[in-house]
């Protein structure tokens, strides 16, 4: 809420936004930076973050606030002491903006401890990031300013009285990010397909749809698409393991392939549910690219194909 002239009061009318989470650090970076432009203000003292592991929170904050160095991540490294309960308002050298891993501090302090330090250090006009928000929205008594939950999309809500809760927006988290693992992983899949079988580089440009993936080409790839979805079917057939090794690196059972996003992949080919690529290219006469748009999951789970016209092509 904020004042305008002659007494007048602006109540904020955003209720959410979603947006596609894209895979790989780098586009998720420019999508982080969109919505702190769009979405947050220099008096939003209460930031909630939400997703599950490997769903790209870490990444996701470090877009929205650059330079912020994080306590704890996904992983479990603890990178530093937390500071925010070392915070005192009488140091004009303490700190503007906290960040806190819920999940990792209640392994070591009661709710009311970590709660008692968030709101000490906002009614002090400090900046407190709570990551896994979720697990401390009771103790604190009160709701995040702004909620951010990562999962296939990014939710982001400003929320009211009546809502979003944390809670409503876990759960929608919770339950897409399987197909974004999917879809990331059938991605790596097929770009190593059409590297090693059909020589042609992995393209610098992805897209992102729902259940899905797009490869962005500056020319028609000769392609048989067909065979290009049989040859990816069977190495998720093979159930082959896939796992980060090394630095933007992942293997695909005994190949590697760069990747920007190594965590955001299922643990094996054979959790991919459904593959199979729209069995056209699409060409966009705006960009002059055409598309590769390969699909996971089932139809009428929301999955892309229920949304363009696409009759026949899976009869």
């Amino acid at each position: 809420m904020m004042k305008l002239s002659q007494g007048t009061v602006h109540r904020e009318t955003l209720l959410y936004a979603t947006y596609y989470a894209p895979r790989g650090s780098y586009r998720l970076y420019m999508v982080a930076a969109e919505l702190a432009q769009k979405y947050l203000t220099p008096t939003d003292l209460l930031i909630g973050i939400m997703g599950s592991e490997g769903s790209g929170k870490s990444t996701l904050i470090k877009g929205l606030f650059p330079g912020l160095e994080l306590t704890n991540d996904d992983e479990g490294i603890n990178v530093q002491p937390t500071p925010l309960y070392e915070f005192d308002p009488a140091d004009p050298f303490s700190g503007h903006t906290f960040h806190v891993d819920a999940r990792y501090e209640l392994a070591f302090h009661q709710k009311y401890e970590l709660a008692e330090a968030i709101l000490k250090a906002i009614s002090h006009g400090r900046r407190v990031v709570v990551e896994h928000f979720d697990l401390i929205y009771e103790a604190l008594g009160h709701n995040a300013q702004v909620l951010v939950g990562i999962g296939e999309e990014i939710i982001v809500a400003r929320p009211t009285v009546f809502g979003p809760f944390p809670q409503a927006i876990k759960a929608i988290v919770d339950r897409t990010i399987k197909y974004r693992l999917m879809a990331h992983s059938a991605e790596d899949i097929t770009c190593m397909v059409l590297e090693q079988d059909y020589k042609i580089p992995i393209p610098p440009l992805h897209s992102d749809v729902r259940q899905g993936f797009v490869l962005n080409f500056p020319e028609r790839p000769n392609v048989d698409l067909d065979e290009l979805e049989k040859k990816v079917r069977a190495i998720i057939a093979q159930d082959v393991p896939l796992s980060p090794c090394g630095e933007n690196t992942i293997s695909i059972g005994p190949q590697t392939m760069p990747c920007t996003g190594t965590r955001t992949h299922v643990s094996s080919s054979g959790k991919i549910e459904n593959f199979r690529l729209l069995k056209e290219f699409r060409y966009d006469h705006i960009s002059k690219e055409y598309y590769v748009i390969g699909l996971v999951g089932k139809r009428g789970e929301g999955a892309f194909e229920d949304l363009i016209d696409v009759e026949g092509i899976y009869e």
